[in-house]
């Protein structure tokens, strides 16, 4: 999420509006929002209805806890940014949704774990039209 709000100024010039979806409560979405001064709109799913849509559904213990996990966390720390203490599940997947203004899906990705997530640079060039399609 860090590397998209620094990247914000360039979302805006495309055009592309993030959404972000959490399926904690909200008094977790509030903190949430309170800790990392999100700029965009927060969506809170408790049913996870926009994550089964989108087939996020649970991801594997080594994916969750794997090698990738573990070096982004010391990649965070080691820049004096100390990732919370998870307080749900943490076995969910997440991902990314890119859906153009006439509803279109231009871009999915489902996260095998924390880590895996597609650099901005990936989401603007397929904002741009050059992904060949959907990246499922």
């Amino acid at each position: 999420m860090l590397q998209l709000q620094h990247a914000r100024d360039a979302l805006a010039r495309l055009g592309i509006q993030p959404l972000v979806v959490t399926f904690e409560g909200e008094e977790a979405a509030g903190e949430y929002l309170a800790e990392t001064s999100l700029i965009w709109p927060l969506l809170v799913d408790r049913e996870r209805r926009l994550y089964r849509s989108y087939q996020m559904h649970r991801a594997r213990i080594r994916h969750v806890w794997g090698f990738n996990t573990l070096r982004a966390y010391c990649r965070e720390a080691w820049h004096g940014r100390f990732p919370r203490l998870p307080r749900a599940d943490t076995g969910q997947q997440g991902g990314n949704v890119l859906i153009d203004p006439t509803g279109v899906v231009r871009f999915h990705h489902v996260g095998l774990g924390p880590a895996d997530r597609p650099s901005v640079k990936t989401l603007l060039t397929a904002r741009l039209g050059h992904s060949g399609g959907v990246d499922a």
